[in-house]
């Protein structure tokens, strides 16, 4: 069976858009995929985003921010939040995690390059945990 994850924050444009990006890196595709989303997604990933995911090869150029509906959320497993709280939907039968994380709209590249790599981290953790690579 394929494992869906999806990766929800407010505007699709930072922190989801990473968590997916080193997902799809990490696991196996032939046992998981990572989706991003947000419940009010913005028209494009954050350059300052797309700069330092550039820095460790994976481009988001082409990345565009989704809505978060039942409709993509109908057969994933999870849903793991980033700060989207109360506006992020409930999706009933999906479990649910939330990873407290600042949101990097704005920030300078240092700052952001934290957040990436605790996006990363957080990622490892979770694919290791579910044995998915």
């Amino acid at each position: 069976m394929m494992i869906k994850v999806i990766f929800a924050c407010v505007h699709n444009a930072g922190r989801s858009q990473m968590a997916a990006a080193f997902f799809n890196q990490l696991v196996d595709s032939r046992k998981a995929v990572g989706l991003s989303a947000g419940t009010e997604p913005g028209k494009h990933v954050h350059p300052e985003v797309q700069a330092v995911m550039s820095e460790v090869g994976i481009d988001l150029s082409t990345a565009r921010p989704q809505k978060l509906t039942e409709e993509l959320a109908k057969d994933a497993q999870l849903l793991i939040t980033m700060g989207c709280g109360d506006k992020c939907r409930y999706v009933p039968g999906l479990r649910r995690d939330d990873w407290p994380l600042r949101d990097p709209k704005g920030l300078p590249l240092q700052e952001v390059r934290r957040i990436r790599d605790e996006v990363k981290a957080r990622v490892e953790d979770l694919v290791s945990s579910r044995a998915l690579a």
